[in-house]
């Protein structure tokens, strides 16, 4: 019997159909979003050139990435079901929001690598508490058939914040640079500081703004019980999202790629400058195709559109292995680097929750989002940790040139689950 035909109706199929995707729920996770990203995406663009004047190498970045990503990957999937079970997601939501600011804080105290890695965990495992809760409600104030729009919409907020944050991160930089105070470091701290704003401003903005719809607590709900009964054609694209994320590295070892690569021309502070620049750019690229990525894929698919983001990605890696081995100082170059990258996450992050919420039961959606951050945050642990630590004791080539190759292979399965779901009796 097609498999197909025994699975469960998927969220996009039961949800019921609010009027307008425009509305005051997607708007206010929006600027909330924006906010959020203020705040940690100007950490994201400091850390790297922070750790080179604590003097630190790229091994302890990946590492502090990774566990980072691996926190907030299981954080996901425990907030996910502690939502479905009580019915609390904007309370949990909140909290999340607001350990963001409390994790920079202890990042902009942070004289070595031990309360770096507590400051980022911090700031990590609230980005897990409340990220499959805020797609949860968003993707239940819209329509299936705008689902595409409204999460490109928010995805482009989002990525707002993700570029003026930096960019005003960058201008701290260099005119903190100028004061002569405190050593190195003191600039970046400075902006560190500063970046705690916006994040009290996205937990103020949530509670204000954002309408969470109506979901009943489902006390009866049990965890593995659950997770076993998850759509197998759902496991199957939660296979390849985890091969591909094995080789999706943190895009902070992108920066700090791009800060190595112009140091020798440009020291260290200002080539720390123009990496946070050349990561705006991506940011810069996310926000403008956000929302025509979105509507295209409502189009012609979310699952295929996604298998072209994957491509973009591979790319990425296989770029940046040849601007190691070519020893590319251009900043031109290197912004194509950028460009490419930003075109990946835009698609990666406007639809592998829209391709989930088409393969789960309504019920089950924040589990299922769970269950996607969970794998993308273990795959990425491993992808951070294995790239920086290649790169410290072998070669930034054979690192970035592995993550390229299980890219590749991600990016193969996941066209096979795209085949199988058109001819599920052929296999």
């Amino acid at each position: 019997m097609n498999e197909n035909m025994n699975e469960a109706p998927s969220a996009s199929e039961t949800a019921t159909k609010p009027k307008g995707w425009l509305n005051r729920t997607v708007v206010g996770a929006g600027i909330t979003s924006a906010l959020g990203d203020f705040c940690y995406e100007t950490t994201t663009v400091m850390l790297p050139g922070f750790l080179a004047v604590l003097g630190l190498p790229a091994s302890v970045l990946g590492i502090i990435e990774g566990i980072a990503d691996a926190v907030a990957s299981f954080t996901k999937m425990v907030s996910g079901y502690v939502a479905d079970k009580l019915g609390h997601r904007k309370l949990l939501v909140l909290v999340g929001y607001g350990l963001t600011p409390l994790g920079q804080a202890l990042i902009a105290l942070a004289t070595g690598w031990p309360l770096l890695l507590l400051g980022r965990v911090v700031s990590w495992f609230g980005k897990g508490l409340r990220g499959p809760l805020r797609d949860a409600i968003v993707i239940q104030a819209v329509t299936p058939e705008t689902k595409g729009r409204a999460f490109g919409f928010h995805r482009a907020a989002d990525t707002i914040g993700a570029v003026l944050g930096p960019l005003l991160g960058v201008v701290l930089l260099g005119w903190a640079q100028g004061l002569h105070w405190g050593g190195a470091s003191s600039p970046f701290r400075l902006v560190l500081w500063v970046s705690l704003i916006p994040g009290v401003l996205a937990v103020l903005a949530f509670l204000a703004l954002v309408r969470d719809p109506q979901h009943s607590p489902n006390p009866a709900l049990r965890f593995f019980h659950s997770i076993r009964n998850l759509p197998a054609r759902f496991k199957r694209y939660l296979g390849a999202v985890c091969l591909f994320g094995i080789g999706d590295f943190s895009h902070s070892l992108l920066i700090l790629a791009a800060t190595t690569l112009l140091t020798s021309s440009l020291g260290v502070v200002k080539a720390a400058q123009v990496a946070g620049l050349l990561y705006v750019w991506r940011n810069v690229v996310q926000v403008v195709m956000s929302y025509p990525v979105g509507a295209i894929a409502d189009r012609v698919g979310h699952l295929p559109m996604l298998v072209g983001g994957y491509v973009l990605g591979t790319l990425t890696a296989v770029l940046t292995a040849l601007a190691f081995w070519f020893s590319v100082d251009s900043v031109s170059l290197l912004a194509a680097i950028f460009f490419v990258a930003g075109l990946y996450v835009t698609v990666e992050e406007a639809l592998e929750p829209t391709v989930t919420a088409e393969m789960v039961q309504t019920d089950t959606l924040v589990m299922s989002y769970g269950a996607l951050g969970t794998v993308n945050g273990t795959a990425k642990f491993v992808s951070s940790v294995t790239v920086g630590l290649l790169w410290t004791e072998v070669s930034p080539t054979l690192g970035f040139g592995l993550a390229a190759l299980l890219m590749a292979a991600g990016t193969l399965a996941l066209m096979r689950v795209k085949r199988r779901q058109a001819a599920p009796d052929s296999w």
